[in-house]
């Protein structure tokens, strides 16, 4: 079990004592303090974790934490997790070792707590996604259980940067086998959703995913502050971002930036499923909570048709206005009404 911490001493001892509740599987917890300045390392000490010290950084604590641990089965939380069961980690490993855990590796559905009075809509939907076991929707807060020998030939978290270890991990592991949905939910905390705004930060991870997947690295190097620490948190504002998108474009030239246009419509083609799963969500209370009447449909029948050349031609055009024209005027409205410190 190893745990990658930077001032978390709030959070810690929830999930250490949901860790020693456990049954059916011995633990060996690992905390990888990557600097805190809280007594995050003093808690954990005490409530009988290995803590070790590593450089800031998700996935390099989580390697050095990986090298530390003693077992056969490696299982990756964030702080902020709770476990919902007991058996959780037992029957993951079960479920893991029926399907084969060589190639194997099993990740959580979540359920976000900390939502307040705006628990509705937006949470509910990203509870779906975590669930859909798609792709680019597994993210290292529904956790990672699998066997070091499948980690150790993937070559363990790739640190090139700073973030998105978690999706370079995913492509790695869908790479080499398949991902299993784990049969209980795993809670973690809204907080930075709160913080930084629920929308503003969900757009945010969008753009960041896009930039990632378009291949450009420019926007990573020059980002203000793309992916804050925990701690240093606040409503998130948006205008820099797109400020930079335009700077960049202009930088690099017409030809360059219409090539990043088209791959993030293919991105965009390839994620065209999300809005009709939304649907379902919101119909839940209609459908169910589990039918996705919507999502088949989109599946079986919308999907072939545009997916093809112009369909991804039109879908740039429509993402660059989009993009450049609504949410980039709604961004600047909002932050011009309640200014930013």
């Amino acid at each position: 079990m190893v745990l990658p911490v930077i001032d978390e001493a709030e959070a810690l001892g929830a999930l250490i004592a949901d860790l020693h509740a456990q049954r059916g599987v011995r633990l060996q917890i690992v905390v990888a303090d990557g600097g805190s300045t809280d007594t995050s390392r003093e808690r954990a000490s005490a409530a009988g974790a290995t803590v070790i010290e590593s450089p800031a950084g998700r996935g390099v604590q989580m390697n050095a934490g990986a090298a530390v641990a003693t077992s056969d089965w490696l299982c990756f939380l964030h702080a902020d997790s709770r476990l919902t069961r007991t058996d959780q980690l037992a029957g993951a490993i079960r479920q893991l070792m029926a399907a084969g855990a060589a190639d194997s590796a099993g990740h959580f559905p979540l359920r976000f707590s900390g939502c307040g009075n705006r628990r509705g809509f937006f949470y509910r939907y990203l509870e779906a996604k975590t669930a859909s076991g798609r792709r680019h929707t597994i993210n290292g807060d529904q956790g990672l259980v699998l066997h070091r020998d499948l980690f150790a030939a993937i070559g363990g978290f790739d640190t090139g940067m700073a973030f998105l270890e978690d999706q370079r991990m995913a492509a790695a592991i869908e790479g080499r086998g398949r991902w299993l949905l784990l049969e209980h939910e795993l809670v973690t905390s809204a907080r930075r959703f709160r913080r930084e705004g629920e929308y503003s930060r969900y757009l945010l991870m969008a753009l960041i995913m896009a930039m990632h997947l378009a291949r450009v690295p420019a926007f990573f190097e020059q980002a203000p502050a793309v992916y804050s620490r925990q701690r240093d948190t606040r409503r998130l504002a948006l205008m820099p971002y797109f400020r930079l998108l335009r700077e960049l474009m202009r930088r690099c030239g017409a030809r360059a930036s219409i090539r990043v246009c088209w791959r993030m419509a293919g991105i965009a083609l390839a994620e065209s499923w999300q809005p009709f799963l939304a649907v379902d969500v919101a119909l839940a209370p209609v459908l169910g909570a589990r039918r996705r009447v919507f999502l088949g449909l989109h599946d079986r029948w919308l999907r072939p048709l545009i997916v093809h050349v112009p369909g991804q031609a039109l879908l740039m055009l429509i993402l660059a206005m989009l993009i450049f024209g609504p949410l980039q005027l709604g961004c600047w409205l909002r932050e011009r009404v309640r200014p930013f410190e």
